[in-house]
């Protein structure tokens, strides 16, 4: 059998004792001491090296590559010497204890306060609900969506993709900002700001960033957190489900797409945390607030603008960006999407659409005579298409206690999927 030991010994000297430091260079445990006492290896960045009274004549690593530090301190578990391992904040946040793990090394961890409850915690703000994301060394896109659909995002920045970059994708959001840059230093500020004004100045790296929904009925200042939700699940699936009934959607005329098709489209948008899908032709927004509620960011773009978009998104508790205005003219400088869905528009929508290259594009269309041109106009834009008609036939009752099926309006489902 191969995994996680059931048991493992850490009391001996041969244990890694990872130790965080916080932002102004203090260790947090008083064990730090002891720890280092019995040493044959201390490995951490300069700076980290330099806070500490590493005993003389111990042998140090300054971290660079990872790699030769992870043999050195292999080879001291190996020969049953002590090492320390010194790193930022909560070492196991983000941070250095998921590769010394995956390198089959014995742990001990003592972490100091990470940099994301010093932020929270510097802007006087609760942060029990709040999601955290990373833009280090990764695509920062996910981390921008998530910020844009979740009210209270904590992001981990690296240069590049700091409060500028992300204040920037922000636009058109209702946020504030956050900046808490150099933490614990004397250099150390925190600012409340916009997107707007954070993508437009400098910021000093490292810095963190909060997006926060605002509350309603809150002045434009710097208190308050926006509503978590309930079930304690920041970005899982909703408690209360999808693909619901029409009944829970304020609309016009029957104009919804029915439960039975929108559980389908939601399947075919693939929505979840990190995502940016589009409502096109939104009507009631029924579509886009299930991938809402399923973690996505969403923009819904409706002509209508007494459409009840944004009564509906609150009565389920998401954020939805609504544009109003007629596509494919409304969909110009909009952000470039995951997923789209469409739900209504002629062909030069579709055409504006596929020009935007989403992974996935998944078009709801009742008329016959729109499947083949939708279809063809989709596999020369590079997709392959797939589609399917809805049926469905719901229980109805009659007099006397019978049943019957009551047949919806069939509707043809195309998905195209970027090759």
């Amino acid at each position: 059998m191969t995994g996680i030991p059931l048991t493992e010994d850490l009391s001996s000297g041969a244990a890694v004792t990872v130790v965080g430091i916080d932002a102004a260079g203090r260790p947090a445990y008083p064990g730090l001491a002891e720890a280092l006492a019995t040493a044959g290896l201390v490995v951490g960045a300069a700076r980290h090296l330099a806070a500490v009274p590493v005993p003389p004549g111990c042998p140090t690593v300054t971290l660079g590559p990872l790699t030769p530090a992870l043999d050195r301190l292999r080879a001291a578990v190996a020969a049953d010497e002590h090492a320390v391992v010194l790193a930022s904040g909560d070492p196991g946040f983000f941070g250095i204890v998921r590769r010394l793990r995956a390198a089959g090394l014995p742990l001990r961890v003592l972490p100091a306060v990470s940099s994301v409850a010093a932020a929270f915690a510097r802007a006087g703000l609760p942060w029990d609900g709040a999601a955290v994301v990373t833009a280090h060394g990764r695509d920062p896109r996910p981390a921008l969506n998530a910020c844009r659909a979740l009210p209270a995002v904590a992001v981990l920045t690296a240069p590049g993709a700091g409060a500028a970059e992300l204040g920037a994708g922000l636009v058109g959001w209702s946020r504030r900002l956050v900046v808490a840059e150099h933490l614990g230093t004397a250099d150390e500020r925190v600012t409340w700001t916009t997107p707007e004004d954070a993508a437009g100045r400098p910021w000093a790296d490292p810095h963190v960033l909060l997006s926060l929904a605002p509350t309603a009925g809150e002045p434009d200042a710097g208190a308050g957190v926006g509503p978590m939700r309930a079930d304690n699940q920041p970005a899982a699936a909703p408690a209360g489900g999808w693909a619901l009934p029409e009944s829970a959607y304020a609309h016009r005329d029957s104009m919804i797409t029915k439960a039975e098709v929108r559980a389908l489209a939601v399947a075919r948008l693939r929505p979840r945390l990190g995502r940016l899908v589009w409502d096109v032709g939104a009507g009631s927004g029924s579509v886009g607030i299930e991938c809402a509620l399923l973690g996505a960011a969403v923009i819904a773009v409706e002509r209508d603008p007494a459409a009840p978009v944004r009564a509906n998104a609150a009565r389920h508790g998401v954020d939805v960006r609504l544009v109003t205005g007629h596509a494919p003219e409304a969909l110009r400088g909009l952000p470039d999407p995951d997923a789209v869905f469409v739900g209504g528009g002629g062909t030069d929508v579709l055409a504006a659409v596929a020009a935007r290259r989403p992974d996935r594009v998944v078009v709801t269309l009742a008329a016959l005579d729109r499947v083949a041109p939708a279809v063809h106009l989709l596999r020369a834009a590079g997709y392959a298409v797939e589609g399917s008609q809805l049926a469905a036939a719901r229980l109805a009752d009659l007099p006397g206690g019978s049943l019957r099926l009551a047949a919806t309006n069939p509707v043809v489902v195309l998905t195209g999927e970027r090759r």
